[in-house]
């Protein structure tokens, strides 16, 4: 690796620190306090009107620093915030004050003890009576103006962002922001299940057949099985093997992986939420759903309303409900039942000046062509019902109509955010599916879900009826972040490999 100058003294600065029998990257690290929690505690001391002086060790990377001749102050980071630090050559060591001075390097991480007192200007600072180098940073943050003691963020392309995620958490704390509003997500996600008597489980991610939803599979190998194997694109026929196993309702929190194209919406690997519950169907997980998402809502911003891309949304429910038909006339004025021949309907939306793909099914087209052109008018929370027969193969047909099935997916901000049924539960119904699905497979389209025999077994020996629902977890992430990329809400996300 080519070294900058910056990098070439930096080493030659750990080199003279090892020369001094000093370990630049100690083991141990005496801290008693984060940055938060040495404030904290100080403001407490000051609102009891303490005369004791409040002691703390605390560590973190240097982030500023001002030589004042005999004295330094500079701001040290961590996880949790910043803390300003006054170093005096008269109250440390000697040599460490030196090294400080002489041998520090903004990024490095420094541990001190002392107590705390305010500045002039009103700032808690720690005294210093002991620092310690824990960490020598041997290649500088993309940080600017460090020769004047202060950075500055220079690391502004998402490309490099992305690619080098750590340094764009450690310069960014707006994006550490997102990361815990992340983590507070899937926690309220959690809590609402549990509470609401579903159990977590873990089910396979290498299957001998995928299944679950309409995607292409990643394929690897078992060597000493020699036997190919995928990557889960889906949990669901796991999860629904459970109800048979006489689980009356069971979650899955974890990654999928979908050999698929990348966008602002999407990336092949990514985290996925779904749940079946006996004894439900599709209106019942409706209800669910919306006081599902507004409980996170609640617990992650403190309320049912939020802001996304500049849109104020209402989570509160009930949310509005609309049959696909419905919303597909009301934006495009194509009635798709008028046109029960796929090669008719595809005229139709061509003549709208939509794409429609050709050779493409008739559940297809409405599903891409014509709910693709709905999808971004829906900003406030709905639930679109009723789904085509020919591409929902795992759920159940409404009561005589043999042309759609009991399905809706949901969408806030625009944004397609999660997909449920009410579970097909007839095995030979099941079966015949999986037969018109594996005519497709066997004429090459990818996406056609395969035959899965052991799944079929499991469904003879009685499953109960059944609600299913599945979301994508950064989908829910980009909204309550406020995020318009997923890119922005996965912590490394998938990117070409440069040459």
């Amino acid at each position: 690796m080519a070294l900058n100058d910056q990098e070439r003294q930096r080493l030659g600065t750990l080199e003279w620190i090892r020369q001094q029998g000093i370990d630049p990257y100690p083991a141990r690290c005496r801290r008693t306090h984060t940055t938060q929690d040495a404030i904290d505690a100080f403001l407490a001391a000051e609102a009891r009107e303490s005369a004791t002086e409040t002691t703390v060790s605390v560590a973190g990377r240097l982030h500023s620093f001002r030589d004042m001749g005999k004295s330094i102050f500079a701001h040290i980071e961590d996880g949790y915030g910043r803390l300003q630090v006054y170093v005096r050559s008269s109250e440390v060591d000697g040599g460490a004050f030196e090294l400080f001075k002489r041998r520090s390097d903004l990024g490095d991480f420094f541990g001190f003890t002392g107590s705390l007192f305010r500045t002039r200007t009103g700032e808690v600072t720690v005294r210093a009576t002991e620092l310690e180098l824990l960490s020598k940073a041997l290649s500088p943050l993309p940080l600017g103006k460090e020769s004047e003691g202060q950075r500055f963020n220079t690391l502004v392309d998402k490309e490099a962002r992305y690619r080098q995620r750590y340094a764009d958490l450690a310069v960014n704390p707006d994006v550490r922001q997102i990361f815990r509003l992340r983590a507070r997500v899937i926690q309220a996600l959690r809590q609402f299940l549990d509470g609401h008597d579903f159990l977590e489980v873990e089910t396979p991610i290498l299957q001998p057949i995928y299944g679950g939803a309409a995607a292409r599979p990643f394929v690897t190998h078992h060597n000493q099985l020699h036997q190919d194997l995928y990557l889960r694109i889906s949990f669901e026929l796991y999860l629904k093997r459970l109800l048979v196993g006489m689980y009356d309702r069971v979650y899955e929190i974890g990654r999928d992986f979908r050999n698929e194209g990348v966008s602002y919406k999407h990336n092949p690997e990514f985290t996925q939420l779904e749940f079946y519950a006996a004894y439900l169907d599709y209106n019942d997980v409706m209800e669910l759903t919306e006081q599902m998402v507004a409980y996170v809502a609640e617990q992650v911003t403190g309320g049912t309303a939020i802001t996304y891309q500049g849109h104020e949304i209402d989570l509160s429910p009930p949310w509005r409900r609309v049959t696909l038909r419905e919303a597909i006339v009301d934006v495009t004025g194509i009635d798709y039942t008028r046109y029960p021949i796929a090669e008719q309907l595809s005229e139709a939306i061509r003549a709208q000046g939509l794409p429609a793909k050709t050779g493409a099914t008739w559940g297809y087209l409405i599903d891409k062509s014509l709910l693709a052109a709905v999808e971004p008018t829906l900003l406030q929370p709905t639930f679109i019902l009723d789904y085509p027969y020919d591409i929902s193969p795992l759920a159940k047909a409404k009561p005589g109509d043999r042309t759609h099935v009991e399905r809706f997916e949901f969408f806030i901000g625009g944004l397609e955010c999660g997909n449920a049924f009410s579970e097909l539960n007839d095995p030979l119904d099941q079966e015949r599916r999986f037969q018109d699905m594996n005519s497709m497979y066997a004429a090459d389209d990818e996406e056609a879900h395969p035959m899965d025999e052991d799944y079929l077994r499991a469904m003879r020996y009685g499953m109960p009826p059944c609600g299913g629902f599945g979301t994508g977890v950064d989908r829910l992430v980009m909204l309550f972040a406020d995020q318009e990329s997923i890119r922005e809400v996965l912590l490394f996300p998938h990117l070409r490999t440069r040459d």
